[in-house]
């Protein structure tokens, strides 16, 4: 279990490409900057998609967990 406290969730698990990235774009745009999304996917693609948008788009990942299928990610928006 993670000591980041979210500022909001996401749950993408069941959603494949690309409707997890799609999702966590969308849902970045409403917290406020400097607050945290958590998000959780079991697409096999998330992990390399939402770690690229991030970078790209500018946000920072605090931190990645896989646990079996599930990815957690916990995203720092910048801007």
């Amino acid at each position: 279990m993670s000591d980041i406290v979210p500022d909001a969730e996401l749950d993408c698990v069941g959603l494949y490409c690309p409707l997890p990235i799609a999702r966590t774009k969308e849902e970045i745009e409403n917290i406020e900057i400097r607050q945290v999304l958590k998000v959780e996917a079991d697409d096999a693609s998330a992990e390399e998609d939402i770690t690229r948008w991030a970078k790209r788009a500018g946000h920072q990942v605090l931190k990645f967990e896989k646990s079996g299928k599930i990815m957690t990610f916990w995203i720092r928006r910048m801007k």
